[in-house]
């Protein structure tokens, strides 16, 4: 069984996860908008399978994250907790309705095309715009009372939750911006360090549910991971060299490419085929 394993062992999708890892443990970003689309571009993963493989794949690499922050006391669980309130129930009920569904028409699956175009623009224009977003918040004074900021954080949570299930995009850059709106006197360490812990659990239960279903492929996981969990750690190591405003720039280009292309990919696979024309029967 092991040698099967190490004769389906591919290199490119190994590389696919290192390059992907290395940006995750550089920015804190990507793991979810790059993998996925990089499965349907360039591999021609069918969508809900790119989006429950992904999913699996970035709760393994959030879980070493997830235990730095930590270890450096940078996780906020009060918020965590009121995020998960949110994010898991609408996680388990989106699961639940697309396991009712049954296999997703082709119809669908473009939808989810688009949808998934969607999700990686918004992170895109998140990204290019973080930093003023972060100094903007850093103007504003906090929700008062302070217990006011409670159910926004649980719906945001909710939002979270069904766009994780379904594009498997959604917990990082647009995550990590609003928490910075709710609570904008919270350290971005701190910020970045709860949502990265609790999109752990959250990309669990969707990976999971998606395992289920059967939308999971599991040696294209292990593929990933095997080049994934290196380029973490070096991602992780030489972040604090690396010129964040260029990588910032960098991803945030990938990102609106990626949209781009996925929305020519499911604008054409929309588009109604020509007919071939019927061929004229000559009277004898």
């Amino acid at each position: 069984m092991g040698m099967d394993l190490f004769h389906q062992m591919d290199g490119l999708h190994g590389l696919a996860g290192l390059l992907v890892g290395l940006l995750v443990g550089l920015t804190g970003v990507g793991g979810g908008s790059l993998m996925t689309p990089l499965l349907v571009l360039m591999f021609g993963v069918n969508p809900t399978t790119a989006v429950g493989t992904d999913l699996l794949y970035a709760a393994a690499t959030k879980t070493v994250g997830s235990g730095v922050h930590g270890w450096r006391e940078t996780v906020d669980w009060r918020i965590m907790q009121r995020l998960a309130l949110g994010s898991i129930p609408a996680a388990l009920f989106t699961l639940l309705v697309l396991s009712r569904i049954g296999p997703l028409s082709k119809s669908t699956q473009n939808e989810m095309m688009f949808g998934l175009a969607m999700m990686l623009a918004l992170t895109s224009v998140t990204v290019f715009f973080q930093r003023r977003l972060i100094n903007y918040a850093g103007l504003r004074d906090p929700i008062r009372p302070a217990r006011r900021v409670v159910m926004p954080t649980v719906a945001l949570g909710v939002v979270i939750g069904v766009a994780v299930s379904l594009t498997s995009v959604g917990a990082g850059a647009i995550g990590v911006t609003a928490l910075l709106m709710l609570y904008p006197n919270l350290p971005v360490a701190r910020i970045v360090g709860t949502d990265i812990a609790h999109a752990v659990p959250l990309a669990l239960v969707a990976g999971v549910g998606h395992w289920v279903i059967g939308d999971v492929d599991g040696v294209l996981l292990l593929n990933l991971l095997f080049g994934s969990v290196p380029g973490v750690v070096i991602g992780s190591l030489i972040a604090s060299h690396a010129p964040d405003r260029v990588l910032r720039a960098l991803l945030g280009v990938v990102l609106a490419l990626s949209a781009w292309q996925l929305f020519i990919k499911a604008s054409k696979a929309e588009a109604p085929k020509a007919k071939p024309a019927a061929a004229q029967v000559q009277p004898k």
